[in-house]
């Protein structure tokens, strides 16, 4: 219990410490900053942490309050951490917000290249591999400003942030409701745990499983997820 409290109460400070940090680099009338906001889809919800809407694009920005070595690469499902002698495995980042790149896009109906995930590590840790130019830890706002091109005009970045927060402001979805959808979606033999999609049977062709169907997500070869049929 006392491991659990001390895992939620990180997790809080590192997300206080991105709001703030966002507060401080970014002009807030260039960019309509969102936090903890529940998005619901056709397979159940995804929760992202802090969203800017801007004229240079959408900004989802998944925070990791993490000290030691981080191990991982983007193609890696399980990336590592190294602390005090200790390895703890963490799901990869970056196919988190690939599943709320998509449902973000089609919630709001707009284009996902218009959406940028930013993964921020707020802990004191060291990337020990090459990871993409979207893993971050520190410099959050510089990294935002990099994306100066104007991909959104004035009244569709109106209607968006119109349409985030009047579904704010209605949405009855609580965090147990998103638990629940959670549970539901990582149980179920049709949803794509990881990125929402549908499962589909195949074939392995090779292998020492081969003639043994299996499920795997119709999303591949961008994501990767298979479970036993």
């Amino acid at each position: 219990m006392r491991k659990k409290i001390i895992i939620l109460f990180r997790g809080w400070i590192g997300e206080k410490k991105t709001t703030f940090y966002l507060w401080l680099s970014l002009n807030s009338k260039v960019y309509r900053r969102f936090h903890n906001v529940i998005i619901p889809s056709k397979n159940g919800t995804t929760q992202i942490d802090h969203l800017l809407v801007s004229p240079f694009g959408l900004f989802i920005v998944e925070t990791k309050n993490k000290r030691g070595w981080i191990f991982g690469s983007g193609n890696q499902r399980i990336w590592t951490q190294s602390l005090y002698g200790n390895n703890y495995s963490f799901q990869n980042p970056l196919r988190q917000t690939f599943r709320q790149k998509k449902i973000l896009s089609e919630f709001l109906d707009i284009n996902e290249s218009i959406i940028h995930a930013v993964i921020y590590f707020v802990g004191d840790c060291k990337f020990k591999t090459e990871l993409p130019s979207s893993v971050i830890k520190s410099r959050l706002g510089k990294y935002i400003k990099k994306f100066n091109d104007r991909v959104i005009p004035p009244e569709e970045s109106s209607r968006i942030v119109g349409a985030l927060e009047q579904h704010i402001a209605e949405s009855l979805l609580t965090t147990r409701d998103h638990s629940r959808s959670l549970r539901k979606r990582h149980k179920s033999t049709t949803v794509c745990p990881r990125c929402g999609s549908n499962l589909v049977e195949r074939t392995a062709s090779k292998g020492p499983n081969a003639g043994n169907t299996f499920l795997g997500c119709e999303n591949f070869p961008g994501c990767r997820f298979t479970r036993n049929a």
